[in-house]
């Protein structure tokens, strides 16, 4: 895996969040644009904006209680500066899952092109097959966690 599809460097660069509230997908956005470490030139409203947008489109709820929420275009200028946000919800919500599961974790994809997003939604659907890694999930796992767990399952 290269550096730019690297989901544990991914992770580490756009971080864990836990406990984040809302009862819509529209305020849980809301709330983690504003905590999240955004690249330089780039604001809080841009990524609201555009996750909002791609909710309206269609949800991003993929089942198993998680969602990959993105941007239907990029939003990262530079391959140095994606990331990927694990945002644990303090309740879940209902996103109109595939399978009817209410979401509990989203992993918000900030990518700068689209053909490294799709290898990244590759990666991250291989993870989300795996039970264990999903259990990790369930338990609320750290960044530290997740990481030794996607190096050992890579």
């Amino acid at each position: 895996m290269n550096e730019s599809t690297d989901i544990a460097k991914l992770i580490h660069r756009g971080g864990v969040f836990k406990g984040v509230e809302g009862k819509t997908p529209q305020e849980i956005y809301e709330k983690f644009s504003k905590l999240i470490d955004l690249p330089d030139g780039m604001s809080s409203e841009q990524v609201y904006n555009a996750l909002c947008a791609r909710e309206e489109v269609l949800s991003t709820a993929v089942g198993n209680g998680i969602a990959l929420p993105h941007a239907r275009s990029p939003l990262i200028k530079e391959e140095k500066d994606q990331r990927i946000c694990v945002i644990y919800l303090k309740n879940p919500i209902d996103m109109k899952a595939p399978d009817e599961r209410s979401v509990f974790v989203m992993f918000v994809l900030l990518t700068f092109n689209p053909q490294v997003h799709l290898k990244i939604l590759s990666s991250l659907a291989g993870l989300f097959a795996n039970v264990r890694f999903r259990k990790a999930l369930e338990d609320n796992a750290d960044e530290q966690t997740l990481s030794a767990l996607i190096n050992e399952l890579d």
